[in-house]
């Protein structure tokens, strides 16, 4: 259960920020989006950013999914993960590579699962997450893998972003949508 109320869309909330949210949502609001609102100003910042994160990037969406998942994974965010491992299939990652994040099965990761770029993205969002600092090693595979400075910066913003995103939801105890009351 939620430590704070979900709040249904009402005259405290502006018109303008629900449809904003809305449309980025494809019709329907989650219980982020109903927590978010009891705060318009945090709610307005954070559509407009995570919209942007989630469909103005250069980096395949492929990698943002996985680097999303486990961030999930590491953080113990099931919400989060509930709601990104589909977008992780649909942008060609597979369930047998979703299986071994969720095991953490990482350390050693299977070349037959995971190729260089995708190890890569492992490494960076394991160090990130749970180091916040990085070595140079892993950040030079990175840039080696992604090939381009753009893709690296949007990389460690993708990471950066849903970790905050995943203390978001812990803190508040938010519940994947099936389970909410």
């Amino acid at each position: 259960m939620s430590r704070i109320p979900y709040t249904a869309p009402g005259p405290e909330a502006p018109q303008d920020l629900v449809d904003a949210i809305l449309v980025r949502r494809g019709g329907r609001l989650l219980n982020l989006d109903r927590m978010l609102l009891q705060s318009p100003a945090f709610a307005r910042g954070w559509n407009a950013f995570l919209g942007e994160v989630r469909t103005s990037l250069d980096l395949s969406p492929r990698l943002r999914e996985l680097a999303i998942c486990l961030v999930a994974v590491l953080n113990g965010a099931d919400y989060e993960f509930h709601h990104h491992a589909p977008e992780f299939m649909k942008a060609g990652g597979t369930a047998q590579q979703l299986a071994a994040l969720r095991r953490l099965e990482f350390g050693a990761l299977d070349p037959a699962l995971f190729d260089a770029s995708e190890r890569a993205v492992v490494r960076l969002t394991f160090e990130m997450t749970r180091d916040v600092r990085t070595a140079d090693a892993t950040f030079a595979a990175a840039v080696a893998a992604l090939g381009n400075h753009q893709h690296v910066v949007e990389l460690v913003g993708v990471i950066a972003t849903y970790n905050m995103v995943s203390r978001f939801l812990l803190a508040l105890h938010i519940e994947p949508e099936a389970v909410a009351s």
